[in-house]
This record gives structure tokens, sequence and C-alpha cells, in this order.
């Protein structure tokens, strides 16, 4: 008993109290650091925490590719490795105007693409908040009413000739664009339709792509099983059906003349909004409030494909690596990661998203900092109602912190005491702040990186070369996150690798990539059609649908209808990279000076644009 009593018993420093680096270990009592090098033993205690050595990257890259590789070959694997059904790449050249929804937590966004040829194209979009009753009722009602807000924006373009449009030149990266009529309020869609009640001919109908980025068993271009609600989402009638068919069957009771050609995953998506300008690109990557990755693989490679012949000798697989390492075997966790997985609405899921997306970083660099303020190192060993609410420090805060370079950290100190009402903090305590922000964000990226190549080893695309499409706030505002990544990436291949491999902001995947996928899979379908080619069907994909609903566990409805504090938190943030307005790009890729009419994070106070370093 005294032996288990003296184990936590504290301990005064001695000089035997230095680990194998020459750092002091710090006692779990002791107090605010005295002076500048007590403060750098405590920041090299966090690197040492929250590092990612040479070696364990090798070793999660290769585990990752495992773990894709026994995805490819068997159902039920971790990372999952879903084939899309995508197949075929965009060259560019291809012409027409298309449709596309993209269902996000807040808001319902409905664009028109006009693909103009020479890489160059032009979007539409309106955008209408779908009302808390919808997101908890009839999934029936929810589809209705996304058939009427489309009934509503075809009219309105068939009224008008135009919102408003941008074409963009085949050089530039960010290939987005606006209506002017997009906000963020609820348009009245209660007019009806606008087609005088005639049923147009199959060749009338809008080819559309749907961007629904929710759990989902696909099971053909444009079939899929939804497995569960997630972004405060909690419909009934809907888990374990095929979401396609019932909205198609809304848009008929509507009278749209929509068909449903592709449902899209905003990976895919960001894969092929940057394709069409930039043919080249192979992998398409989320890093944003969630993450997640897709690529071209041989279908010859994907061995549990069971879907019958295709037109192309490759598909694009949608990874799901978020889901990576939920055994816990390589990838690096602390206490704080551990307590943050805990506390999550799934313990022991997505441990590899829960490292390094946007909708957790800012929890796990609270847990940090409230260690610091429990060991009485900063603060005074004092936090505050507000700091102590889960996921009450938001990524949105770490960016801001670590791009404030004034001399007294002005901005942090507004996010610590008059955002978070912390008492009172000194600059030391803001300045170890700070670096818990750029500890917890390099990690992050060099998760990431470690993620990336092991994708770039699987399609053997490490000397070849490719380009990256990356969508998603994290990416875009973090300050230094690409560069961190660039540098893991030298790190685990050497120097050439940043020759051979470019990143590209991909904007808009949930919109304009949307729409190319609805072209791809029209024009192949119209392929098959016309050659009498077999093609891949819901009816030949192992498993059926039906074995799918035999094999996923049921919700229940109070699961179904349980709304995450990390969830609901995150959507109000800046990081939430489903839900920014986009803005107007001219013909060279450059954003032209105008207002921003982003969301607002559910602040006391409205915090600074973030700027991308």
């Amino acid at each position: 008993m005294r032996s288990l009593l003296n184990r936590f018993r504290p301990r005064k420093l001695s000089p035997g109290n230095i680990n194998g680096n020459g750092v002091r270990k710090l006692d779990a009592k002791e107090g605010p650091p005295k002076n500048a090098d007590e403060s750098a033993a405590i920041v090299e205690e966090l690197n040492q925490t929250f590092d990612v050595s040479l070696a364990q990257m090798k070793n999660i890259s290769e585990q990752l590719k495992k773990e894709m590789q026994k995805g490819l070959n068997q159902e039920g694997a971790t990372v999952a490795m879903l084939p899309t059904f995508v197949s075929g790449r965009p060259t560019g050249e291809e012409k027409g105007r298309y449709l596309a929804l993209d269902l996000g937590g807040t808001f319902l966004r409905v664009c028109e693409v006009d693909l103009c040829g020479n890489k160059e194209f032009k979007i539409q979009q309106k955008k209408y908040k779908v009302p808390l009753t919808l997101k908890e009722g009839d999934f029936r009602d929810l589809c209705d009413f996304i058939a009427e807000c489309l009934d509503n924006f075809i009219a309105e373009l068939n009224a008008t000739g135009s919102i408003l449009s941008s074409s963009l030149s085949s050089d530039a990266n960010v290939a987005t664009a606006a209506g002017s009529s997009s906000n963020n309020s609820t348009h009245d869609i209660s007019s009806g339709s606008s087609n005088n009640g005639v049923e147009p001919s199959p060749i009338e109908k809008y080819q559309l792509g749907f961007t629904f980025s929710f759990p989902l068993f696909q099971t053909d271009i444009n079939r899929g099983v939804l497995k569960q609600w997630t972004k405060g989402y909690s419909c009934t009638n809907s888990v374990h059906e095929d979401v396609v068919e019932m909205l198609q069957d809304a848009f008929l009771r509507k009278q749209v003349p929509v068909n449903i050609a592709a449902i899209v995953n905003d990976a895919v998506g960001t894969l092929m909004a940057l394709a069409y300008s930039v043919p080249e690109t192979a992998l398409g990557v989320i890093l944003g409030t969630g993450t997640n990755a897709c690529y071209y693989e041989k279908i010859k490679d994907i061995k549990k494909w069971d879907g019958g012949e295709t037109l192309n000798d490759e598909m694009v697989v949608n990874t799901e690596w978020g889901a990576f390492d939920c055994e816990r075997l390589v990838l690096p966790l602390t206490v704080h990661d551990r307590k943050v997985d805990r506390e999550s609405l799934r313990p022991r899921q997505q441990m590899f998203e829960k490292m390094i997306s946007g909708m957790y970083l800012g929890e796990i660099s609270r847990n940090v900092i409230l260690h610091l303020i429990d060991r009485q190192i900063i603060f005074d060993g004092y936090s505050s109602n507000d700091f102590n609410k889960q996921h009450s420090f938001d990524t949105a805060y770490m960016s801001s912190i670590e791009l404030d370079n004034s001399p007294d950290l002005q901005e942090t100190r507004h996010i610590l005491e008059d955002v978070l009402s912390i008492p009172s903090t000194s600059l030391m305590d803001r300045q170890l702040v700070k670096s818990v922000c750029e500890i917890v964000g390099r990690r992050a990226a060099r998760l990431s990186a470690c993620g990336i190549a092991a994708v770039l080893k699987q399609s053997n695309l490490v000397t070849s070369g490719c380009t990256i499409g990356i969508d998603g706030s994290l990416f875009e505002h973090y300050p230094c996150f690409e560069a961190n990544m660039m540098q893991a990436l030298k790190d685990m291949f050497g120097p050439y690798i940043s020759y051979k491999v470019k990143f590209s902001l991909a904007r808009d995947g949930s919109g304009l990539g949307a729409a190319i996928v609805a072209m791809l899979a029209h024009k192949n379908s119209q392929k098959a059609a016309s050659s009498g080619a077999p093609t891949a069907t819901s009816s030949s994909v192992s498993p059926s649908v039906a074995e799918e609903k035999e094999q996923t566990q049921p919700i229940t409805d109070d699961e179904e209808k349980k709304t995450p504090k990390e969830e609901s938190n995150i959507e109000a943030s800046e990081f939430d990279d489903k839900q920014q307005d986009i803005k107007i790009t001219n013909g060279n890729g450059k954003i032209p000076n105008q207002e921003d009419n982003k969301e607002q994070p559910d602040h006391k106070d409205k915090e600074q644009d973030i700027q991308k370093e």
C-alpha cells in the first residue's frame, strides 16, 4: 500500500528528474515558469509529447497501405476502400450544362454548372437554409423541400437567363464562382412547380450530381443506402433506405424535370473539381471539419469488386481513411487524444480523423491547455466556465492565435479573456498557448502527410508524380499546414518529392465536382446504351442492398435524434468547409476584392477572417 501511495505522491525536482534528452520533467505540482528557460522546457516537453518522428511516419504510412489493400480485398475492413462507380477522367474539353445539389449541415446549395470546354466553366448557385424541423422530421418531407428548392432555382434560371457567372482560364487552381443571390436566409419555395404539370421526356431532363456527405453504402453510381445520420440530422424513415430513390420520387411528385445521374462523396467531388482544369490530378483529399481521400485504382486490383464489367479499367475508390487505426496499433495517441476520443459520440471510431481534422484539433488543444492550468503553469491555475465546456476552443481560434504576431499577442489575449472569459493572462501564458496551437497543428499536418504517402505508394505515383486536389478550410486557412505536410513528405521520400507531387486547392467539389461526375455518369450511360455493353448495376454489387441492411447495426430512435456537441458546435465554426460562401474568381484564378459573406462562428465576438499564411 505504501508503494502505491508513493507512486502518486508529488515529487520534488532534482538533478535526477531529467529525461534522456536533457529536458527537465515537470512535476504535477509545479507552478508557472519563472523565466524564459523554464518556459522553453515546458514547450520542449509538449514537443516531445506530440512529436511524430520519421520512423513513426514511415510505420504509419506502411500500416495504412496494408489496411488499404485489405479494404480492396474484402468487405468489412477498417479502411473501407469503397468503390464509387465513378470511372473515366475528365479532359477539360467536355461541354454541357449540369446541376448539382449539396446537402450540408446547415444549408442546401443548388448549382448550375456550365462546362465550356478548354478547361473553362461557369457556375451559378443559390443557398437555402434547412429548417431544424426538417432535419429531425420524416425524410420524405426533407426530400420534398429539396425538390421545391431545386424547382425554384430552375424557375429563376429560366426567368432571368442567368444569376451570375464567371469563367476561368486553364491555369486557374481555384475554380469556383458564386451567384449574387447566395445568402444565408431561407428562400420562399412555396410557389410550386414551374413546368405547368407537364412531365418532360427523359431527354429534356437536367442531369444532376448529388453531394451527400453522410455514411452511405453505395450500390451504383446513382444508388446509395444511408447507414446513419451525422451533422445534426436525425430524419426518420431513412436509415437503411436508398436516399437517391427517395429523392427521385420527390422530384416525380413535384414534377421537377431532373434526373439524379450520380451521388457523390465530397472527396470524389474534390478530385473531379480540379481534374477538369488540371487533368493530371490523381488524388482528392478533404482536410477540413473532417477528413477523407480518394484516388484512381485499377479495377483488377479491387479484388472485392463484383459489380460487372465497366467501360474503363480504373475506378475512383473512396478510402474512408478517417477510420484508420481504430485498433490503436500505430497512431501516436497521447492522454489528451484518448480523453477526446473517450468523450466523443463514437469512442474508438474515426481515430485518424480525431487526430487531424478541424472538428477535433481545437478540443485536443483545449485539453492540453486545461492540463497546464491544472498544473498551475498558466493563468494562475484558473480556468472559466466557458473554457471548461467541451469544444469551446474552436480550431478557428487556434488559427487566429498562430497568426498573432503582435508584440504582446493581443489577439490571443482577446480570445482567451474576452471570448472565453479566462480571468487574466500574462504574456508568458499567451506564448505557451500559442506554442500548444502550433504543436498540435504541426502534428496534424504530419499525420495528414502519412495518409497521402500511403495513397501515393498504393497508386505507384511516388516516382511518376501527380497533382493532389485538396479541399477544406484546414488546408486552405490554417497557418503553415500545407508547408508542414510537404516537409513531412520530404522527410519520408527525400527533397525530390516536392518536384513530383503538387498540392492544389480544389474548392467547390460539392458543386463543380458533383456536376462533373454527373456529366461522366451520363456520358458513360449513353455509351453503354449505344454499344449495348453491360454496365455495373446495383443488382450485381456484392453485398446486396438487402444484405447490407442485415449487416448494418440498427440505430435506435434515441441515437438518431442525438445531436453531438462536437457536430453542433463545429457547424458554427469558420472551419466548417461545407458552409463557406464561394468567392467569385476571375480569369487568372485570383479573387477580386469584395466583401466575404461567410457564416460567422457562434462566439461572443465576431472573430477576424482567417487568411492563409
